[in-house]
């Protein structure tokens, strides 16, 4: 097949290139512009932006629920707080361990460009301590998904082995991944991007059941530096990886005369149809991987105030709380984001 045409591509060049040459200097020089590389270059980014637009105003929904807002510029300045609250427990070997840990809050400030739903946000943390967060979310009118990632050296908190207690203070290293998929059955007429980042306007309420997939995963261990500091603290590692499926409901309250506020909750419980949580104390480790009735769950809320079509303020919370339980191992575990915004449509 390649054979076949690189001959033919030959030909047509050779032959596009000699009948201007034939037809005179005048055609020559148009031909010459139109093989400017700058000239190529607005072309392509014409045909993007017409894509791009017309993809953005493709009406797949009630447009008596829902509607797109006629500015394709949306510029929003983001204040972000993160943090993670941990409880574990678990007997191994005859001795109890007991853990309840927390990291310190990752604060952020943030800027986002979003041109027809393609969005880019640049963000500095005035933290010092040597935590990473990543996030990454995707809010459409069926699908959206949640994608957040951890790492954490401020952990700490109290871990109590047997009778003993210890302070674990910056000799914790967390790792931990958060996935949230789902789906909106009501898509045409609820609006989770409207609450979430104010890519649609809300007319006026409603509401929709929600299915979804949750995985969570992680770990959580003791460092050198803790060792260093108390020696006699255990050397303690504990490892989860759990999935679930589940179904929720959501609301979007569309309050005002002209639906200038909106009001927004959802609830995602899924049943962990898969786990395997482990904990290890000084290399002695019990391991759960017996079905049971453990559960993750997914909530979000949110307020946006819109003064008028191209300004808006609000803000959102999200939370997951995954909760793992039985008679060996116990992992509860909170991961939360709560934003503040500002808008401007352009």
């Amino acid at each position: 097949m390649v054979k076949a045409v690189l001959p033919s591509c030959l030909f047509f060049f050779l032959l596009c290139t000699f009948i201007p040459l034939m037809a005179g200097a005048h055609t020559v020089a148009t031909d010459s512009v139109r093989k400017d590389p700058v000239a190529q270059l607005e072309d392509l980014s014409k045909q993007v932006d017409k894509k791009l637009t017309a993809h953005y105003y493709k009406t797949k929904y009630d447009t008596n629920y829902v509607a797109r807002p006629h500015q394709k510029w949306l510029f929003r300045f983001l204040a972000s707080y993160t943090g993670s609250f941990i409880h574990a427990k678990g007997t191994v070997n005859g001795i109890h361990s007991d853990y309840d840990l927390h990291t310190r809050g990752n604060k952020s400030l943030s800027l986002e460009v979003n041109y027809c739903d393609v969005a880019v946000a640049l963000s500095f943390s005035p933290d010092k301590h040597d935590d990473h967060v990543f996030n990454f979310e995707y809010y459409g009118q069926r699908f959206s998904f949640n994608f957040n990632y951890q790492r954490a050296t401020s952990l700490g908190g109290d871990m109590k082995w047997g009778d003993k207690k210890h302070l674990g203070d910056d000799g914790l290293l967390m790792k931990m991944y958060n996935v949230t998929g789902y789906y909106t059955f009501n898509h045409r007429q609820f609006s989770f991007p409207a609450a979430l980042n104010q890519n649609y306007f809300q007319r006026r309420s409603a509401g929709s059941w929600l299915v979804g997939v949750s995985v969570q995963a992680g770990s959580i261990k003791t460092t050198d530096e803790m060792k260093q500091h108390a020696p006699k603290a255990p050397e303690m590692k504990l490892t989860f990886g759990n999935v679930g499926i589940g179904g929720g409901y959501g609301y979007n309250w569309a309050l005002g005369r002209r639906s200038q506020w909106l009001l927004h909750l959802s609830v995602l419980p899924a049943f962990v149809l898969y786990k395997h949580n482990t904990l290890n104390v000084n290399n002695y480790e019990v391991t759960d991987k017996a079905a049971s009735l453990n559960l993750i769950f997914n909530e979000r809320a949110a307020v946006v105030y819109h003064f008028s079509p191209k300004y808006n303020v609000g803000a959102t919370f999200n939370m997951s709380n995954p909760l793992f339980k039985d008679d060996k191992v116990v992992v509860k575990q909170t991961k939360w984001v709560a934003r503040a915004f500002f808008g401007l449509r352009l």
